[in-house]
């Protein structure tokens, strides 16, 4: 056996990753004249086309994507198969922007401690120790709106310690640079984060009804070093109208699609060079305020009609078989109030790129009343599968439910050859 098979031996039969024998990866944020900047890795110029999420790598892959964003360091390690999720992206030739969760003072973190400051420390430490040779690693994400949602971004606590954890990122690993990601892009908050911490090497932004003009606002408030729009989608939850009884009226899939291309080509147009990529959100399925509103995929794992609009967006081309396109969806009672028990009838105009033969899934969901911040965790609501009385197609006969609350009337279409579209109608029962 030779030195080499000994060592791969070694590594193997330790359970460590696969990655120890493959060279480590070296990234670097550069000027690109103008002002702009680029990143390079191993010497090359880098291409990021990012996902928020963690699943469907094949199709990533397959359709231009070139780079996963996590949010805490745990999933780095989550085995698939004996493999983790590192060495699923190597092995497939993606990257990863490995995040390092930071901690929120909404959460019970209190940035005046000096103990849990210091075990924070020592847990992006290890986390730095840990990975920081792993071929997969692009960038570490330390941190994501740990200043608070809606908040202005005023507490200078949050700040200097970010200074000093980025500092001890570098020193730890100095081949990959630190991004940080912050809630939207207003200028008091960006001021503030500019001024007390220096050492950040990228900033991180998350944005949805403001996504298309990150470029413009942070150059407005004076960041002069490159910028990722960290997390875009739809428009929020929050950035929406609402039916009488305040319940969000939640974007059609075909309006989710085109925002999602028109927001990747704007990004980049108007960040005079400084803006090294994105991440669409989300690359998999979530339960936050509805079942859709968010997720690209469904629960059953069919992609949505916003993966062939990123798809295109990145290579110009559309995948070879696209997602099913629902028009419009049409009912007397949307947006209105019912009786209990009353017949209610609802259509949808729909159609498939390829012609393909569809399925028609109706579904009658409670409103969701777990409601968090910040992409907290939600329970899903109950569903009532007794008041769907009859489905032809694109059309159904449905029944209200007997008891007085907040309801969605769902459309799930699917092609049978993984694409699906999805869309919802709110209504009251009074």
């Amino acid at each position: 056996m030779t030195l080499l098979s000994l060592f791969r031996f070694l590594v193997v039969s330790s359970g460590l990753a696969s990655f120890a024998v493959a060279a480590p990866s070296v990234v670097k944020v550069v000027p690109a004249g103008d002002g702009g900047w680029s990143l390079t890795r191993n010497g090359e110029a880098y291409e990021l086309r990012g996902v928020g999420g963690d699943t469907q790598l094949d199709l990533l892959k397959e359709l231009g994507g070139t780079t996963i964003r996590t949010w805490g360091i745990e999933k780095l390690d989550e085995q698939i198969e004996g493999k983790s999720l590192l060495d699923r992206c190597h092995e497939r030739g993606l990257t990863v922007m490995a995040g390092i969760w930071v901690q929120h003072e909404r959460h019970g973190f209190n940035y005046s401690d000096p103990d849990q400051v210091n075990k924070q420390r020592e847990t992006v430490r290890a986390a730095v120790r840990k990975y920081k040779d792993h071929p997969a690693l692009l960038i570490w994400g330390l941190g994501n709106e740990m200043e608070g949602p809606g908040a202005e971004g005023k507490d200078q606590r949050v700040w200097r310690e970010l200074e000093q954890l980025a500092r001890l990122v570098k020193e730890e690993d100095p081949d990959h640079p630190v991004c940080t990601v912050i809630a939207g892009a207003a200028e008091t908050k960006l001021r503030s984060l500019i001024k007390e911490y220096t050492a950040l090497d990228i900033l991180g932004i998350n944005a949805y009804g403001g996504a298309a003009d990150v470029g413009r606002a942070v150059t407005a408030a004076g960041w002069t070093k490159p910028f990722i729009l960290s997390e875009f989608g739809p428009l929020g939850h929050w950035e929406v109208g609402r039916t009488n009884w305040g319940a969000p009226i939640e974007p059609f899939s075909r309006e989710k699609a085109d925002r999602y291309g028109s927001i990747l080509r704007a990004v980049m147009a108007d960040g005079q060079g400084r803006c090294l990529g994105s991440f669409v959100f989300i690359w998999g399925h979530k339960q936050e305020t509805t079942a859709t509103w968010y997720g690209m995929f469904l629960a059953s794992g069919e992609k949505l009609p916003t993966v062939d609009a990123v798809a295109h967006a990145w290579t110009g081309k559309w995948p070879t078989n696209r997602s099913p396109l629902i028009a419009g969806l049409s009912a007397d009672f949307a947006q209105e109030e019912v009786l209990p028990g009353s017949s209610l009838a609802v259509s949808a105009e729909v159609s498939d790129p390829e012609n393909d033969s569809l399925t028609y899934d109706w579904q009658i969901v409670a409103e969701s009343t777990d409601r968090r911040e910040g992409g907290d965790r939600e329970a899903v609501p109950p569903s009532f599968p007794e008041c769907i009385v009859k489905v032809a197609g694109s059309r159904a006969e449905l029944v209200a439910p007997k008891r007085p609350g907040a309801y969605r009337v769902f459309l799930y279409v699917r092609d049978g050859k993984g694409g699906a579209s999805a869309d919802n109608l709110p209504f009251l029962v009074k």
